[in-house]
């Protein structure tokens, strides 16, 4: 048998989710480095019990959505579009509140 040459992306399971997933969180990066550029932010407390930045948020946000859909994959039956659809409402508020 031949060896196939091997990619530097050939460990991931490159499906259209996948990639669309990628792509929305470069495109966030991208749009808060230039909101940042334009208007830069101003430290804030707000429902959070720290003061944070508008990237703080975003960051804080992120990582929330991410458990959330984990948490539903991995300990629920659930659609996870479900817990997707939850989490990105409390990703919208605490950008909006936080």
């Amino acid at each position: 048998m031949e060896e196939q040459p091997q990619g530097l992306f050939d460990w991931m399971a490159w499906t259209p989710v996948v990639a669309y997933f990628f792509i929305a969180i470069a495109v966030m990066l991208l749009a808060m480095g230039i909101w940042e550029k334009l208007s830069p932010t101003v430290e804030r407390k707000g429902l959070l019990p720290l003061v944070t930045t508008r990237g703080d948020r975003l960051f804080i946000g992120l990582l929330v959505l991410a458990w959330t859909v984990l948490g539903t994959v991995g300990f629920t039956d659930w659609d996870p579009r479900i817990a997707l659809g939850a989490g990105l409402v409390f990703m919208a508020g605490l950008l909006r509140w936080g």
